[in-house]
């Protein structure tokens, strides 16, 4: 299937070396969607009635939002690459997703948008560590 961040990596003008192309798209894509799951989550927390004991759930959220937004966007760069860099964001993304679906899943069996949330980051955070495993 194409997408667009695999349309975009087909374009990069020099070799990609030996990166497993369909783990980085998928890691990529990944990030961007649970970014996006992460932000809605926090302002959907904003908007429950006892929004101070989703403090923490909107704080992890904001993390975990601001780690994937980062890391898609690293790893969306190629020229000058750096594999410390990549693995050491790569690690991190995995963390703050792990700490954002476990904050996330204390509160799903009231608020869908924390199940959903949680499910998201818990997809980030395999498509870190497999793209990791696969970096080497």
């Amino acid at each position: 299937m194409t997408t667009t961040v695999r349309d975009m990596l087909a374009t990069y003008p020099a070799d990609l070396g030996q990166v497993d192309r369909d783990k980085l798209t998928r890691c990529i894509e990944e990030c961007v969607a649970c970014a996006q799951a992460c932000t809605a989550c926090a302002d959907a927390c904003l908007s429950e009635g006892m929004v101070g004991d989703l403090a923490k759930c909107i704080r992890t959220d904001m993390d975990c939002a601001d780690v994937c937004n980062a890391t898609a966007a690293v790893l969306s760069r190629h020229t000058g690459y750096d594999a410390n860099v990549t693995r050491a964001i790569l690690t991190a993304c995995a963390t703050a997703c792990r700490a954002c679906a476990d904050e996330c899943s204390l509160h799903a069996d009231r608020h869908e948008h924390c199940r959903l949330c949680a499910e998201a980051c818990r997809s980030c955070e395999q498509a870190c560590h497999e793209l990791l495993h696969a970096l080497g």
